[in-house]
């Protein structure tokens, strides 16, 4: 019913809304004109402007307002005369009420026209700093989604990015702690660096030093780091896919492990551990370490952010990505990452807690035909 629902033309819903508030007044009114005169539902009559104001904006909660007075003037003609101190009162606190709730929602209307202004340069910020990443990226087949928080109040800094290099295809995918402008600044820093790095080091362990000295001096640099620079930091994970070789490097950075779809069944890979998040390196010192694990044709390896486990049900159990993925056909990269974010807004009931990034990367055949560009 309610995917029936938003698939009706918004003009149509908006008409279909409106005879609620008509149908209460014109109820109200017969009502009351056939109760004794003792009794008195008038007042009831504010129900209209006050539903109305729920979808719809100042202008037409004014009219229905209007509406609900000239029917209170209908009931005290009708019912006593209007020269009776009751009938006075009630449309004039009808009135009075009707004004508070049309300003109401005029300043509702003035805040959503200024949020939707900076949610929009928000979102060019971001389409600028995540570019677009190619759908065929040498021998692999890549999608990828990102699913914004239900709170839009705070953008968050998940990130992803891709990095050609002569014979391997890098990526990068992250999240920024916190949220905002300051995670958005932070997460152009690591992918300015991340595209950098790619083509000057040879190693991924090298890479993520790279990010972390960027970062370090990012966080120097920022005249608003002060107090809250050690709670700064950036989860990151590195992919090195050689176009040559049926396998796959990995670096981790306190990033959430990717899972791998492999002969019909999911599994998290197993690692040679993980670094501290990129900005907490100061605190150990430690050198990422590197691992490797096969990747052949037809395997799909999924990168995301903790916005995708941490997705909680009505109660309260965290998603279980690889459980859920062990028990989907083999589709490709696209298409998991379809059904993936269909059945993590269903889990969810619709609602992220975090913004979700996911990245899938599929080794195709090399007689595969690339598809289509974006």
């Amino acid at each position: 019913m309610d995917a029936w629902w938003r698939g009706v033309p918004g003009r149509y819903r908006r008409r279909s809304l409106l005879a609620l508030p008509l149908v209460f007044i014109a109820a109200i009114t017969v009502v009351d004109l056939l109760s004794p005169p003792d009794v008195h539902l008038g007042p009831l009559l504010v129900v209209a402007p006050a539903i109305t104001a729920s979808f719809a904006g100042a202008r037409l909660t004014g009219v229905i307002g209007v509406v609900a007075v000239a029917a209170q003037v209908v009931i005290g003609v009708l019912h006593g005369g209007l020269g009776t101190v009751n009938h006075q009162s009630q449309i004039a606190a009808l009135v009075a009420v009707s004004a508070i709730i049309v300003v109401y929602r005029r300043v509702q209307d003035r805040r959503t026209v200024e949020f939707t202004r900076v949610r929009s340069v928000f979102q060019t910020v971001q389409q600028v700093l995540m570019r677009p990443l190619p759908r065929r990226i040498g021998p692999l087949r890549v999608a990828c989604r990102y699913l914004p928080a239900e709170d839009e109040a705070h953008m968050g800094g998940d990130l992803y990015a891709v990095a050609r290099t002569k014979d391997a295809t890098r990526l990068l995918i992250g999240d920024v702690r916190g949220s905002g402008l300051p995670a958005i600044g932070d997460a152009a820093v690591i992918l300015g660096a991340f595209r950098e790095a790619a083509h000057q080091h040879a190693g991924l362990p090298e890479v993520a030093a790279a990010l972390e000295e960027s970062f370090e001096r990012h966080l120097a640099e920022e005249s608003g780091a002060g107090p809250d620079r050690d709670e700064r930091f950036v989860t990151a994970l590195l992919l090195d896919v050689p176009d040559r070789e049926p396998v796959a490097r990995l670096t981790t950075c306190g990033h959430p492990p990717p899972v791998v779809l492999r002969d019909g069944a999911a599994g998290t890979l197993p690692s040679a551990g993980a670094a501290p998040p990129i900005g907490m390196g100061r605190l150990t010192g430690d050198a990422p370490p590197q691992c490797s694990f096969p990747l052949g044709v037809g395997d799909v390896l999924l990168l995301y952010t903790d916005g995708v486990t941490e997705a909680r049900d009505r109660g309260g159990a965290f998603y279980p990505l690889v459980e859920r993925l062990d028990h989907w056909p083999h589709g490709g990269a696209e298409a998991l990452l379809t059904r993936l974010c269909d059945d993590l807004l269903g889990y969810a009931g619709g609602r992220l807690p975090d913004d979700a990034a996911m990245v899938a990367v599929e080794r195709a055949r090399p007689d595969d035909p690339a598809p289509d560009a974006r």
